[in-house]
């Protein structure tokens, strides 16, 4: 006889891991940010991950939510969504975004957001793309075919292309606060040989695109950049192929996700072979 009781949340500490792994694997694609942060955890030694699990009435857990500097959920239904949100709202608001599968981040946002400030932005459509072939070959010819690892050398080039990048995407520097952090992420991206860069001959990065999570088979490029000055030459799809083709070989699905507004981002990714996955959405906090 099964045991029923409503629906409830588990603290991070009594969520089984094996419980959720299987939740984290329904949908490896737009649970790869979760997935690739517990595995770090586990692979340290660390403590539990700091994910709140969901169980239905017969105990099982059908879904989870990071809560760590973001809150990604995984799997919320309409209930997950509400006890979820119960949750943080004894925590108050310190964190510095919501994102993840549109409909659990903007319910989880309906139900916070009396409470909290209010947000530095929202965005509620934010395509999630997935490609698990390589780019057509004569889309890997021109200035694709320069586009390579970046090696720890190159920290001091890469370092202002990803804080223009960030700037671009969220309307402010990265190195104003938590600038430390930001460097050893970037240190850290180049040491595991997950920046994808094309440079001049001057050495300046006019391209990169980073591997920002990776776990089981699947990976999520983030921080795609092309050098204003170097913007309307034709580099987007070539890089862009060829960036893919690298991130390939440490994964054969490639994801990522990109603002519903961004028309030329939209029309490059689709050129290079990307299909829709589905829709995330943000809330900088």
């Amino acid at each position: 006889m099964i045991l029923r009781r409503s629906p409830r949340v588990l603290a991070p500490a009594a969520v089984d891991p094996a419980a959720l792994d299987r939740v984290l694997a329904q949908d490896p694609v737009s649970s790869v940010f979760v997935a690739a942060h517990v595995q770090r955890i586990r692979a340290h030694g660390g403590k539990r991950p700091p994910v709140y699990g969901v169980c239905d009435a017969a105990g099982r857990l059908v879904g989870a939510c990071w809560v760590g500097t973001n809150v990604v959920p995984v799997r919320l239904d309409e209930r997950g969504v509400e006890l979820v949100a119960d949750e943080l709202a004894r925590g108050g608001p310190r964190f510095a975004s919501l994102f993840g599968p549109a409909e659990p981040v903007l319910g989880l946002w309906e139900r916070l957001r009396g409470s909290w400030p209010d947000p530095f932005d929202v965005r509620p459509v934010q395509p999630l793309l997935v490609m698990d072939r390589d780019p057509e070959p004569e889309l890997l010819t021109g200035p694709g075919a320069g586009v390579r690892w970046a090696a720890v050398d190159d920290f001091s080039r890469v370092l202002p292309a990803a804080a223009a990048m960030f700037t671009e995407e969220v309307g402010y520097s990265p190195l104003t606060t938590g600038a430390e952090g930001y460097r050893r992420r970037i240190r850290s991206l180049l040491e595991e040989r997950r920046t994808a860069v094309l440079t001049a001959e001057d050495g300046t990065v006019v391209f990169k695109a980073d591997i920002g999570s990776l776990h089981a088979g699947v990976c999520q490029i983030q921080g795609v950049w092309v050098h204003p000055e170097h913007r309307g030459r034709g580099l987007a799809v070539p890089c862009m192929a060829a960036a893919v083709a690298l991130a390939r070989t440490q994964a054969p699905v490639v994801s990522l996700y990109v603002n519903s507004f961004n028309a030329p981002a939209l029309a490059t990714y689709r050129h290079v072979g990307f299909r829709r996955h589905g829709d995330f959405a943000t809330v900088l906090l």
